[in-house]
C-alpha cells in the first residue's frame, strides 16, 4: 500500500504541478526499489531530467535495482552536472564503505533492505560516466576527463569486476580499436554500455560551447587514458600477486621443481582465480597497447630507467597544454615490460622485449625504487618490485649483463665508482627484496637473481669483497645463508672441473630451501682474471677461506656465557646462517682431499675450537633446557626443528673424516 501511494505521488506530482524543488523532495522522500519503473518513465522527460537528475545520483545509487534510472539521468540529464555529482558520490560512497572485502554477502542490509555493494555502485557510476564524456562538447573536454580518471583511481579496487568496469570506459572513450575481449563470469554483470545501452537516446549538451576542440584535445586526452591505463595496471598486479619471478625460475630451471609438488605454472593454468588475473593483466596490457604503447624503443626506456619517478601522475594533469606534459605511472611502465618478457619467455608471445643490460639500465630502475626507504617502498608496492626481480632474471637468462665489454670490465682498475660498486649497490638492492618482500616465493627469486649476478661479476676478487662484505655486515641471518650458498660455488666453479653443486642439506624453518644462483658454467672460470693483476682465481686456492672464515665460522666462545633464554634468542634470529655454515664445513671437510687445495692451513683446528665446540655446547644447553621444561616450545616456535637439525649435522661435522683430526 505504501509503494502505491509513492508511485502515485511521483505521478501526481510531476512539473508543471509543482516546481522542480517540491517535485525533487517528493522523489527523494518517496524513493524505493518500487518505485523505479514508475521514476524511469518520469526521466524520459529530458527538460526535466536536466533540471533533477543530477540530485538523485547519489540516492540512487545506494538503492539496489536503479540501473536502468542512472543510465536515464546519463544520457538525459546535463553532462557537466551530472559529471561532477557522479564523482562527488564515487568519493563519498568509497569513504562510506570503506575498503570492504569482494565478497558480495558483504553487502548487509540497510533499514530491512539490501544495500548494495561498493563494488557494483562503482561500475554503475562509471559505466554513467562513459556515457557522459562522450556528450559534453566543450573546448577542453580533457579538462574534465583528467578529474575523472583521478577520482576513479582514487576510488579503484584492484578485483576483477572493477577492472573490467574501467577497461569498458576506455575502451568507449578511446573508441574500440579491436573487437571487445570475452567477459569473464562473475557475481557482477559488468555492464558495457557501448554494447547494451543506446546511444541514440542521448540528449545534445544543453551548454555546449560553440567553439571547437581545441587543436591538441584528442591527443591530450588520449595520453591521459594511456597514463590512466598505467596507473590501473600498477595498482591491479600491487594487490594481485602474478608470480612471474618465481615462475620464470621454474621455467629456467626445471630441474629444480620439487617432484610431486605442483609447480606455479601449473596452477597458473589450472586453477581458475589464478588464471584469472593472467587473464585481467593481458586485457590491460592490450588496452595499453591500443592507446599506443606498444614498443619499448630508446626514448621510453630513457623514462623509465633515468627519467623522475611518477607515483601518482594523473594528479599533475592541471592546465596540461600538451600531451607531452602528462606523465605515465613509472611503476606501471616496470609491469608492463616485466610482462613483455615474461610473456615472450613463458608463452612464447609477440610482444617487445627491452634492448637494455643491468648495468647501467636496469640497475638504474632499482636505484629508483629502492633507494631511500627501501622496506617502506617494498611493502607499499610488492608487484612493481617483483617486476623488477623479473627483468632482472630475464636480462640474465639472456646474458644481458653489461653494455660494457667483459674484456674491458676485467682490466679495469678497482675504485669506489667503477664496477664493483655497481655490482655490490645491484646486489644490496636485491637482497632487500629479498629481506623485505611479504612473499616467500619473491624472496627466494631476488636471493637467486643476487647469486647469478654475483657470479656474473668478471672479476674474482670483486666477488670476493662482495661476499665478505655481506657475511661481515649483513643483518640477515637468511642472507648471510645465501651468501655462504654463493661461496661454496665460487669454489666449485673454480674447482679443476665443472662440477654440479650438491643440494642444500636443510632448509631452516621448514620453508623452501634457499635458492641455488644456478651458477653457469664459464661464468667465474678458474682463468678469471683478477684486478690484483695475477691469472689466478682467488677461490681456485686458499686465499678466500683464509679471507672469509671468520665471518664465516665466527668466535662462539661468548655463547658460554650466556643464559638459556639468551641463547634461545641467539639461535631463533640466525639459525639459517649457523645451519648452512654447518652445511657448507660438511661439504668442505666431508671430502676435505678433494677440497684440500682451498683449505687454510690449520683452519679445521681453528674452526673446532671456537665455532664448533662452543655452538654445540649451546645447542646442547638448550635442548636440556627444552626437554625439563625450562623453556616452553611457545617460546622456542620453530627453533624447534632447527636445534634437532643443527645438533645433528654438527655431530656429522665433528666425526668427519677430514675434520677429525687437526693437521
Amino acid at each position: 500500500m505504501d509503494s502505491e501511494k509513492a508511485i502515485a505521488a511521483i505521478k501526481e506530482a510531476k512539473p508543471p504541478a509543482t516546481d522542480r524543488f517540491t517535485y525533487l523532495t517528493i522523489v527523494e522522500s518517496n524513493l524505493s526499489p518500487a518505485v523505479l519503473p514508475t521514476l524511469n518513465e518520469v526521466l524520459q522527460d529530458a527538460e526535466l531530467t536536466q533540471e533533477i537528475g543530477w540530485d538523485l545520483v547519489y540516492n540512487l545509487a545506494n538503492l539496489p535495482g536503479s540501473d536502468e534510472c542512472l543510465e536515464t539521468i546519463a544520457r538525459l540529464g546535463n553532462p557537466r552536472e551530472v559529471i561532477l555529482k557522479v564523482l562527488e558520490t564515487l568519493e563519498l560512497l568509497s569513504q562510506d564503505d570503506g575498503y570492504e572485502s569482494d565478497d558480495e554477502s558483504e553487502a548487509g542490509e540497510t533499514n530491512g533492505e539490501k544495500s548494495v555493494p561498493f563494488k557494483q555502485k562503482f561500475i554503475t557510476l562509471v559505466n554513467m560516466l562513459s556515457i557522459l564524456h562522450k556528450r559534453i562538447k566543450t573546448k577542453y573536454p580533457s579538462r574534465f576527463l583528467a578529474t575523472s580518471l583521478q577520482t576513479i583511481y582514487n576510488t579503484y579496487r584492484p578485483n576483477h569486476e572493477m577492472t573490467a568496469a574501467v577497461i569498458n570506459l576506455v575502451r568507449s572513450l578511446a573508441g574500440n580499436k579491436r573487437p571487445p575481449l570475452p567477459s569473464r563470469k562473475s557475481s557482477v554483470n559488468v555492464a558495457n554500455p557501448d554494447q547494451h545501452g543506446d546511444a541514440t537516446k542521448n540528449a545534445p549538451d544543453p551548454e555546449a560551447d560553440k567553439e571547437t576542440e581545441g587543436p591538441t584535445e584528442s591527443a591530450i586526452q588520449e595520453r591521459l587514458l594511456l597514463s590512466f591505463a598505467t596507473c590501473i595496471l600498477e595498482s591491479f598486479v600491487n594487490k594481485n600477486d602474478v608470480a612471474w619471478a618465481p615462475r620464470l625460475l621454474e621455467f629456467h630451471n626445471p630441474e629444480k621443481i620439487v617432484p610431486g609438488r605442483k609447480t606455479l605454472m601449473a596452477r597458473f593454468r589450472d586453477e581458475k582465480e589464478l588464471s584469472e588475473k593472467d587473464g585481467a593483466v593481458g586485457q590491460l596490457v592490450a588496452l595499453i597497447a591500443d592507446l599506443g604503447l606498444s614498443s619499448c624503443g630508446k626514448n621510453f626506456l630513457s623514462q623509465v630507467s633515468e627519467g623522475p619517478l611518477h607515483t601518482d601522475p594523473l594528479s599533475k594533469t592541471e592546465d596540461i597544454s600538451k600531451p607531452e606534459d602528462i606523465g605515465l605511472s613509472t611503476g606501471g611502465c616496470v609491469i608492463l615490460l616485466a610482462y613483455w618478457v615474461f610473456s615472450t619467455t613463458v608463452f612464447d608471445s609477440d610482444h617487445p622485449v627491452p634492448d637494455m643490460h643491468m648495468f647501467p639500465n636496469h640497475l638504474a630502475m632499482l636505484d629508483k625504487f629502492l633507494q631511500g626507504d627501501a622496506e617502506d617502498q617494498i611493502q607499499k608496492a610488492p608487484g612493481t618490485v617483483q617486476a623488477l626481480v623479473t627483468i632482472g632474471l630475464w636480462l640474465h637468462d639472456n646474458g644481458l649483463i653489461s653494455a660494457i665489454p667483459k674484456a674491458s670490465l676485467v682490466n679495469q682498475t678497482s675504485s669506489p665508482d667503477g664496477p664493483t660498486s655497481d655490482y655490490m649497490s645491484y646486489i644490496l638492492f636485491v637482497t632487500l627484496v629479498a629481506v623485505f618482500h611479504p612473499q616467500l616465493h619473491v624472496r627466494n627469486a631476488a636471493s637467486c637473481l643476487a647469486g647469478q649476478v654475483l657470479h656474473a661479476d668478471p672479476a674474482d676478487d670483486d666477488r670476493l669483497k662482495i661476499l665478505y662484505d655481506l657475511l661481515e655486515n649483513c643483518d640477515y641471518a637468511s642472507l648471510k645463508a645465501c651468501a655462504v650458498t654463493w661461496l661454496r660455488e665460487e669454489l666449485i666453479a673454480a674447482g679443476p672441473s665443472a662440477q654440479a653443486a650438491p643440494q642444500n642439506l636443510a632448509a631452516p624453518n621448514n620453508q623452501t630451501p634457499l635458492p641455488s644462483s644456478t651458477l653457469q658454467p664459464g661464468s667465474a672460470t678458474p682463468g678469471t682474471r683478477s684486478r690484483a693483476g695475477t691469472n689466478m682465481n682467488v677461490f681456485a686456492g686458499p686465499q678466500a677461506l683464509e679471507t672469509v672464515q671468520y665471518v664465516v665460522f665466527p668466535n662462539m666462545d661468548s655463547l658460554k656465557e650466556q643464559d638459556v633464554q639468551e641463547l634461545v634468542n641467539y639461535l631463533g634470529t640466525n639459525a639459517p646462517f649457523i645451519l648452512q655454515a654447518a652445511n657448507f664445513g660438511l661439504f668442505l671437510w666431508s671430502s676435505a682431499d678433494k677440497w684440500r687445495r682451498v683449505l687454510p692451513l690449520n683452519l679445521d683446528a681453528t674452526v673446532k675450537e671456537r665455532w664448533l665446540a662452543p655452538l654445540k655446547d649451546a645447542v646442547a644447553k638448550v635442548k636440556t633446557a627444552v626437554d625439563s621444561g625450562e623453556v616452553e616450545g611457545q617460546e622456542l616456535g620453530s627453533l624447534q626443528f632447527d636445534l634437532d637439525v643443527l645438533g645433528e649435522r654438527l655431530s656429522r661435522l665433528e666425526a668427519a673424516e677430514g675434520f677429525a683430526v687437526a693437521k
